[in-house]
């Protein structure tokens, strides 16, 4: 093998170990991830920093526990005196490029106190977590200049709208039930991958050319709304799809009283329900095989290129997912109303 002078690190959001089938009995095959595993080192024993993006997010980028670094939740920002795996690349002569989500959030307080237009070149780091942003799509809202998704669709297909099966403009948010049963029609956020995706491959492939490179692909899926696109959605419905685990104390008395809070989500009390869970997870499986499936194209790309043999790709997740399991769904692990504010980071 080739000296490492090219790094890939691919994050996904909200993967669970046992639908990855080099990790077992899985019921999504994912052989691109496979292939990976295979070629390289699959760790059995990891563990994120926190059951919530953000904070595990900037666990990664920083090397630090949360209550070190401070972004305690989703709607922390990052202290502007972090270094993160960017600063510390470019200090190394490296730049680390952004394609997708980081759930960075700028420390805009600091910026101010300190004299840091977040316009100037110091404050779109700062603001980026470090990163020199490709396309920036965090894919929980429409992406705005920050992304060329828009412009990306428009170019793909001009004439649609996001509509559904009868013709009519869908509402912004639908109902649980009614998201699993269609795909993800065209203009969707499911559509967003692709285009982050292809904006990627292109900066791997053709606009690094020779010129070595660290590229941040990081994708949103799995992650809830749990909608896949064509053939994606259908693809493991009426299948297997795993036992429904529950833990020794659910409960009972001896449960922890975080964990008997948690179950009081709203999104928890839908996956309590046993129909619900075997409901969504197909459309759950369906999103990991898409997810395969582009990092099988990315693979292609490398290979095509001639940059497997120097490139370093790690491959990983910013947390997992209950999925029914435990009585609990989506991600997380703090009630609602004991979720840390800003005013309370160490």
């Amino acid at each position: 093998m080739s000296a490492v002078r090219n790094v890939l690190f691919v994050m996904c959001d909200q993967l669970r170990r046992d639908v990855v089938s080099c990790y077992g009995a899985s019921p999504v095959p994912t052989p691109n991830l496979d292939r990976l595993a295979a070629l390289g080192v699959r760790f059995d024993n990891a563990f994120v920093q926190s059951g919530v993006c953000g904070p595990s997010r900037m666990s990664f980028y920083t090397g630090r526990y949360v209550n070190s670094h401070g972004a305690t939740w989703n709607r922390v920002p990052l202290s502007a005196a972090e270094y993160t795996l960017g600063d510390y690349l470019r200090g190394a002569g490296r730049t680390a490029a952004l394609a997708g989500k980081t759930h960075v959030l700028p420390d805009t307080e600091a910026l101010a106190r300190f004299g840091i237009e977040i316009g100037s070149e110091r404050g779109a780091l700062l603001r980026e977590g470090g990163f020199t942003v490709v396309d920036r799509c965090d894919g929980h809202a429409p992406p705005g200049r920050e992304s060329g998704y828009a412009a990306w669709l428009h170019r793909r297909r001009p004439l649609e709208r996001l509509r559904d099966r009868r013709g009519r403009r869908r509402p912004r948010r639908l109902r649980m039930a009614d998201a699993q049963r269609a795909p993800a029609v065209p203009g969707g956020r499911a559509a967003l991958r692709d285009g982050v995706h292809d904006r990627s491959r292109a900066r791997l492939v053709r606009v690094q050319g020779e010129a070595p490179w660290v590229l941040h692909l990081s994708y949103v899926k799995p992650h809830w709304p749990y909608v896949a696109p064509a053939p994606f959605h259908a693809m493991f419905r009426g299948g297997d799809v795993g036992p429904i685990l529950r833990g020794p104390q659910d409960g009972t008395p001896d449960e922890h009283p975080v964990v008997r809070a948690y179950r009081e989500h709203d999104e928890c009390a839908s996956f309590a329900r046993e129909e619900v869970v075997r409901h969504v997870r197909p459309a759950y499986m369906g999103l990991i095989a898409q997810l395969d499936h582009h990092l099988g194209r990315v693979i292609a790309a490398l290979a095509a290129a001639g940059r497997m043999d120097d490139t370093l790709v790690v491959f990983t997740s910013d947390h997992g997912e209950f999925s029914g399991d435990r009585g609990a769904g989506r991600e997380g692990a703090l009630p609602r109303r004991d979720r840390p504010r800003a005013a309370d980071r160490l």
